[in-house]
C-alpha cells in the first residue's frame, strides 16, 4: 500500500498541539530521560516506540477504566487505548524533530464480523536518513500480537483481512482524526468505550 500525506509540508508533522503536547513538563521530563544527543534518528525512533509499546498499558488489556487522551495524561497514568498511545508516541518523536503522523485501520473489534468493527490508530514516521515514511504500531504486544520496530518490512499489530471488510487507510494525517478525539473526549470509562463506542469508519 502506498501511503499518502495529508500535508505536503513535512514540518506540519512536528507541531506541538493540545493532544500532542510535548512541551508539557511531564513529557519533557520523560524526553530528558529517554533521549540524548549521541543517539541517531533511528535509535530515538525505536526507543520511543518501545517505551510506548511496552511501558504504557493498553486499557483493554488491563481492563483499565481510566480514560486518557493527551500525551501528558497518557504518560502520567501509563495507560490508554491505541488512540491515546499514538498521541504519546507522536509527542515523543516530534520533540526529537522526527515528523510523525497518524494512520488508521478498520478492523473487527473482536473475532467475528458479527461482533462489530472499530477504527484502530497507529503512527507513521518520516525517517530523513532513509528518506521514507514507515508505519509503526505501539498498541502493545500480547498473545497473538507481535508489533516490532521495522524499517524495511512492516511488523504491525494487525494485518487487515479485506475478505472480512477490514481496511488499511493510506492517509497519513497530521493530527489525530476528529472521530478518535471525540471518542476519547466523550467517554470516561475506557472499557465501556472500547466495547461499545469506538467508531467503525473514518
Amino acid at each position: 500500500m502506498e501511503l499518502v500525506c495529508e500535508s505536503g509540508l513535512i514540518n506540519d508533522y512536528l507541531c506541538d498541539t493540545k493532544e500532542i503536547n510535548y512541551s508539557h513538563p511531564k513529557v519533557q521530563e520523560k524526553i530528558t530521560e529517554l533521549f540524548n544527543q549521541s543517539q541517531s534518528e533511528i535509535e530515538k525512533a525505536e526507543i520511543a516506540f518501545k517505551f510506548v509499546r511496552d511501558q504504557v498499558d493498553h486499557s483493554w488489556d488491563i481492563k483499565g477504566e481510566r480514560g486518557t487522551c493527551d500525551a501528558s495524561d497518557t504518560l502520567n497514568y501509563r495507560e490508554g487505548i491505541c488512540y491515546a498511545k499514538s498521541n504519546l508516541l507522536a509527542a515523543l518523536l516530534r520533540s526529537q524533530n522526527i515528523s510523525t503522523g497518524f494512520c488508521y485501520q478498520r478492523l473487527m473489534l473482536f473475532d467475528t464480523p458479527e461482533k462489530g468493527y472499530c477504527i484502530h490508530a497507529l503512527n507513521a514516521i518520516f525517517l530523513s536518513s532513509k528518506n521514507k515514511w514507515i508505519r509503526i504500531d505501539a498498541r502493545g504486544n500480547k498473545k497473538g500480537i507481535d508489533a516490532q520496530f521495522s524499517i524495511d518490512e512492516e511488523k504491525l499489530a494487525f494485518k487487515v483481512n479485506e475478505d472480512k471488510d477490514e481496511k488499511d487507510y493510506p492517509m497519513i494525517y497530521v493530527n489525530p482524526h476528529p472521530k478518535t478525539l471525540s471518542t476519547l473526549r466523550n467517554h470516561t470509562d475506557a472499557v465501556e468505550m472500547y466495547k461499545h463506542y469506538l467508531p467503525a469508519y473514518l
